[in-house]
């Protein structure tokens, strides 16, 4: 209870900062929640979002960006950053929905590493860094699983092993608005149970004129080069071309973004905390590294729009991605308190709240580490849109589409040490002190010197394969094919002032192979001094007090015949591939909302969408003796109706209230089929564990009210509330099982069973629970309020969420991955004359997060909070020689904010601490 207090406080000082700080440019890319292009209310086709226009203003795409006037007739004329925010008013307002959306200030200005960075600092949302970059993004509280990503309006496959988005993939170059919908609606197929996120990109007819741009941006960070061939300086650039042909009836547009950058990180690792004879916890043992990144990214997307006739539109979209994340990780492994000795050879000095704080653990065998880890994605994707709007008000439409993601995934680990075996060697007395940034060390050994370090099994780990490494490749193939039809008919009339219904057919193929070898030397050796030509310069771990160890690639040994394979074909490695297929029939009927009531119009939609799914998973089984492929699947019907309301009033009140029946699809990995199982002698039954093909989605019945006061089109105050009873949820238990049709293990008839019903450790769909929360958002221009301050604004957000969902039946309701209770940000800002100067923080209370372990499995962690501060400063040149020349510096991370996780609830027992340094990025971008 006395941390979460402070957490509170923290949380709510994160968000006056943010809201108050930047007169003094502690800022930040934090890049407008806005809308280009045409309303949502004119947009139907699937890459288009649903909203309804307001009766005080309209929308003209302006430069491609959405530019408010009123009804007067008066343009409002502002710029960059400003325009922007007022055109997330302006979206924000018109929809009906709860929406928040972010879009470049102009073509191709998005400069964030990913979209998840923008993303990220909208209301309500947050992310969780990987290797310092924002990647993932959580909705509401709940983990990235819950959520599901459109790219113009049309599902998408993803790099990772689930359901999950890794934003890493999408340049924000390329990317021109992205609306993240909150609620959900008939008409909005592949919605997410948090929320969905609808990445879109440029529509040339409706951007309507010809625009080229070109933009270029360096980077450093400044922690600097921690590995021997590493680089602490990258660069990013991107162009885009915009025109429009034939009486403005053909339009193209092509956007190209590359991107090499590096990204180092200093990180402690514990093992974990074992247990002394005094009943004190001790750090259990350290893998820490010092890891070098070169992330390398090549983005592509064009749109082709044709218009033959005012009533006929066909639009062709493609994306692609070529993403390459290469990593040197290098560092030293000592087994302390969990090692052979465990804590016999402990000596204790101080001892804090129960922890060993200080001390010496001898004849210590430390392993150093030279691992790899180099991740290959490509991503394609690619839609066809036919939309015919008649003279008569009916509306028709067909989209196709079609997605796919080829990921590789190696994993190479490398080991060397003093002697082969554990017992074997020159020991070590390793010296500890343990407190809130993890363990530092002192030792005596000389790590770096090849005459002393040899490559080799030096703690046995192999058992009877002499293992001096281990590699892992893990692939992953992902396929999306949509196909959609819808129609639409104006009805003229009140309170439903048009009607849709449209079918959509998703069709969808997920498979992991895994093969995992065991790295042995090729000489036929236990042990081997490293060839000279592979010694690189030694690294050094002296944050760690461990000082520089032996360096080498261990891709160059395996490449060079210093390392031979040997493959790994025990049962848990088979057993962890799947291959998942869905069949998806979502039909749904929508009716929206335009009602007068007396001075106040109640706008909005009403709906239901009947899905129809049919699952089925295929891999093997592991009888205890042998392998046989299965396949094994069931289908289900959901139906989900939803009602969105929003009563607005003259006095610029909005009230919303939506309430929704959702669900959302379990994680594909626990889908699968692939299952050990065996005879236990005991009980005369088969028991076992794996995944589960019959799982079902997890289903809530969802309500939100908001309240929403605007000032204009310059700026908004909401309060917005959400609940969600969740009727299901996905454990992992031991069940009662049909083995009913499984292969016996050999040796076993059916005679020694008493029945083929056994038991089984799968995921299952239990019981759930409830989450809920209140969001406070706003925009505010200090101009509209004192004269003098025109210019000034202040843009952020307060998100506070409870949860009382049980990850175990049996256990009380705790914090479910992707869940912290409080997250808030805030920008202030400064824009007049060509200057642009914006400072942000980002804060995200304690949380569980998911990170890479063994194997490149996901594990997870207990995070501990942490703020994000950035800072920005650019100059827009209007007129003269470089009109149209944007120049701009800025920085990320100004305050060097560590990732840490902890054992539990125990803030001194680290597990990770992970610090990434500052990043600064100085660029220019130029348009035509």
């Amino acid at each position: 209870m006395k941390r979460d207090f402070a957490s509170d406080i923290r949380a709510k000082q994160a968000f006056l900062v943010g809201a108050s700080s930047l007169a003094l440019i502690i800022a930040a890319p934090v890049w407008a929640q806005t809308a280009t292009g045409s309303t949502a209310s004119e947009q139907t086709d699937p890459a288009q979002s649903d909203s309804d226009q307001g009766d005080t203003e309209t929308q003209t795409a302006k430069d491609g960006v959405a530019t408010t006037t009123t009804t007067t007739g008066d343009d409002i004329v502002v710029t960059g950053f400003r325009q922007s925010l007022e055109s997330a008013v302006a979206e924000k307002r018109l929809s009906n929905q709860v929406v928040e959306s972010v879009t470049a200030e102009d073509i191709g200005k998005l400069p964030d590493a990913s979209i998840a960075e923008s993303i990220a600092r909208l209301p309500g949302l947050t992310s969780q860094r990987v290797s310092g970059r924002s990647n993932q993004i959580s909705i509401r509280g709940f983990s990235p699983d819950f959520s599901t990503t459109l790219l113009n309006g049309r599902e998408q496959t993803s790099t990772g092993d689930n359901r999950a988005v890794e934003y890493d993939q999408y340049p924000s170059e390329v990317v021109n608005q992205v609306l993240v919908y909150k609620t959900a609606n008939a008409a909005l197929i592949g919605q997410g149970l948090s929320g969905t996120v609808d990445l879109r990109t440029i529509r040339p007819l409706e951007y309507g004129k010809s625009v080229v741009s070109i933009g270029a941006r360096g980077t450093y960070a400044d922690i600097g080069k921690l590995n021997a061939g590493s680089d602490d300086k990258g660069y990013r650039v991107n162009a885009t071309y915009v025109d429009q042909f034939f009486n403005d009836t053909l339009g193209v547009s092509f956007a190209a973004a590359y991107l090499h950058e590096p990204y180092q990180i200093q990180e402690f690792n514990s093992w974990g905390y074992a247990q002394t004879d005094d009943g004190n916890d001790v750090i259990g043992g350290s893998k820490s590294y010092v890891t070098s990144t070169v992330l390398k990214r090549l983005g592509l997307q064009g749109t082709v729009e044709w218009r033959p006739t005012p009533q006929l539109t066909m639009t062709v979209d493609g994306f692609y991605s070529d993403f390459n994340d290469d990593q040197i990780k290098r560092g030293i492994e000592l087994p302390l308190g969990y090692g052979a000795n465990g804590t016999s050879l402990l000596t204790a000095d101080t001892v804090e709240n129960g922890l060993v704080t200080s001390g010496t653990f001898n004849n210590v065998e430390g392993v150093v580490r030279n691992d790899s880890f180099q991740r290959k994605a490509k991503l394609y994707s690619f839609g066809y849109n036919t939309k015919w709007e008649g003279d008569n008000g009916w509306t028709a439409q067909a989209d196709l589409s079609y997605s796919r993601t080829d990921r590789e995934e190696i994993v190479l680990e490398s080991y060397s040490g003093t002697g082969y075996g554990a017992g074997n060697g020159a020991t070590d007395d390793i010296g500890f002190t343990t407190g809130s940034t993890g363990t530092v060390f002192t030792h005596n050994l000389d790590y770096s010197d090849p005459n002393q370090i040899f490559l080799t099994d030096s703690l046995g780990w192999g058992g009877d394969t002499e293992q001096a490494g281990y590699y892992n490749d893990r692939e992953i193939t992902d396929e999306i094919s949509q196909y959609r039809l819808e129609v639409e008919k104006e009805t003229f009339g009140s309170p439903i002032s048009k009607v849709r219904f449209g079918m959509n057919y998703t069709k969808r193929t997920k498979q992991l192979t895994p093969t995992q070898y065991f790295l042995v030397l090729a000489s036929g050796a236990n042990e081997e001094t490293l060839p000279e030509q592979y010694q690189l310069s030694p690294t050094s771990i002296t944050y760690l007090g461990l000082g520089p160890i032996l360096s080498y690639d261990p891709r160059d040994l395996l490449d060079g015949g210093v390392y031979s394979l040997v493959a790994n074909n025990s049962n848990d490695v088979i057993a962890s591939g799947y291959r998942v297929r869905e069949d998806v029939m979502t039909t749904y009927l929508q009716g929206d909302i335009d009602q007068m009531i007396g001075a106040a119009r109640l706008t909005g939609n009403v709906g239901v969408q009947a899905v129809f799914t049919e699952q089925k998973s295929s891999g093997l089984i592991y009888n205890g003796s042998e392998f046989n492929p299965i396949t094994r699947g069931t289908d289900y019907v959901d139906v989900l109706p939803s009602l969105n309301l929003s009563l607005r009033l003259p006095t610029d009140w909005v009230f919303r209230l939506a309430v929704a029946r959702q669900m959302q699809r379990p994680r594909l990995d626990d889908m699968r089929v692939a299952n050990g199982y065996g005879y236990n002698t005991q009980e005369m039954i088969l028991t076992g564990g794996g995944g589960n093909p019959y799982l079902r989605p997890i289903r809530s019945n969802s309500a939100d009210f908001t309240v929403e006061k605007y000032f204009g089109n310059t700026g908004y105050l909401a309060i917005q509330t959400f609940y969600k009873d969740l009727k299901s949820f996905v454990y992992n238990q031991e069940v009662s099982y049909d083995f009913s049709g499984y292969p016996l293990p050999t040796g076993i008839s059916e005679d020694d069973l008493v029945s083929r019903i056994g038991r089984n450790t799968i995921p299952i769909n239990g019981d759930g629970g409830k989450i809920y929360g209140a969001e406070l958002a706003g925009t505010l221009q200090f101009g509209e309020l004192v004269g003098a301050l025109d210019g000034f604004g202040a843009t952020g957000g307060l998100s506070y969420t409870k949860t009382k969902i049980r990850p175990d039946p049996d256990s009380d309701p705790e914090d479910i991955p992707g869940y912290s209770k409080w997250v808030a940000n805030g920008t202030i800002f400064f824009e007049k004359w060509g200057l642009n100067v914006r400072g942000s923080v980002r804060y995200r209370s304690s949380f569980v997060g998911e990170l890479s372990g063994f194997g490149a499995q996901r594990v997870r962690r207990r995070a501990r909070d942490e703020t994000i501060v950035d800072a920005q400063i650019g100059y827009d040149f209007k007129t003269g020689p470089f009109q149209n020349v944007s120049l701009f510096l800025q920085g990320q991370n100004l305050t060097d904010e560590p990732f840490v996780t902890i054992n539990g609830t125990n803030d001194m027992e680290v597990i990770d601490y992970q610090s990434y340094g500052r990043r600064f990025l100085a660029g220019a971008s130029v348009r035509f």
